[in-house]
């Protein structure tokens, strides 16, 4: 059996757990168990604070955990990266009172600084010779320089908008981060395929993501050109009709490019074009 911690609440848990649930990893939501079992995979979930996480997974409390990136090079803590999982995205940065008149990282010397994330901070100002004074706090960083208790904040930002709802702007970005799964060093064989199986599931889900299957009629007087223009996996499949001057064309087109390739298609006589969401695809 294989024990993954994760996050017990905020927006990580959410991502973590609607990854579980598009893998087919049926687990109970219920955050008053901390520890909850799978019903159809060899996998618990251990439910925690996030900063507890790195510590968790590096001494075999846990097997793996899914923890951000900022956390987990915070802590310090000796596990493997196993992957970069893409969702909960966001940046450490330095902000300042937005009336504020900053001409560089040299605005910060011998200034106070709140931040939740001490160890990234001094690193980063170490390396550009900065000499600040760190005052940690756990909660609402962003208040700090409002209530005057520090010059500036070192903290997250994802929109901004919490750094605009207290008057201050962004100045610098030190750092960006992502979900990690990270894992512990010592797993035993029998953890290692178990690991395995979960990561080819999560890359089944991930491959999948932002892309559509697409299925048109073409003239087949045109499928040299409209195959051209389709960046599929490797080759599309061209199904034959009843009409003998035209075929079928089923592909996988990006969503980023979506509509611009669909253009062009329409432009080259494609008709019939049918879009469907793609759940897994295995390469």
């Amino acid at each position: 059996m294989l024990r993954i911690a994760v996050q017990s609440k905020g927006r990580l848990y959410e991502d973590t757990m609607n990854l579980l649930a598009e893998a087919d990893i049926k687990v109970s939501s219920s955050k008053r168990t901390l520890l909850v079992q799978s019903t159809n995979f060899p996998l618990e979930v251990l439910y925690l604070r996030d900063d507890d996480i790195p510590q968790s997974v590096a001494t075999g409390v846990a097997d793996i955990g899914v923890v951000g990136e900022n956390e987990f090079v915070e802590r310090g803590e000796s596990a493997d990266i196993v992957e970069h999982l893409g969702f909960s995205k966001c940046r450490l940065s330095l902000a300042i009172p937005k009336e504020v008149q900053y001409n560089g990282l040299e605005w910060f010397n011998g200034k106070k600084i709140a931040t939740s994330y001490p160890n990234i901070l001094r690193r980063f100002m170490d390396d550009h010779h900065i000499d600040i004074e760190i005052h940690v706090i756990t909660g609402s960083v962003e208040i700090s320089p409002g209530i005057g208790l520090a010059d500036g904040i070192f903290d997250i930002v994802s929109s901004g908008s919490t750094l605009i709802s207290n008057n201050l702007r962004e100045v610098e970005v030190v750092m960006r981060s992502d979900a990690l799964l990270i894992g512990n060093q010592h797993l035993s064989e029998e953890k290692k395929a178990t690991l395995e199986e979960l990561l080819f599931r999560i890359g089944a889900v991930k491959q999948a993501e932002d892309k559509k299957y697409v299925r048109m009629n073409v003239p087949k007087d045109k499928l040299e050109e409209i195959i051209e223009v389709l960046p599929g996996l490797k080759s599309p499949t061209i199904i034959p009709l009843a009409d003998e001057q035209w075929c079928c064309v089923h592909t996988v087109l990006d969503q980023k490019r979506f509509w611009e390739i669909i253009g062009r298609l329409k432009n080259l006589g494609a008709q019939g074009i049918l879009v469907t969401p793609i759940e897994k695809m295995v390469l």
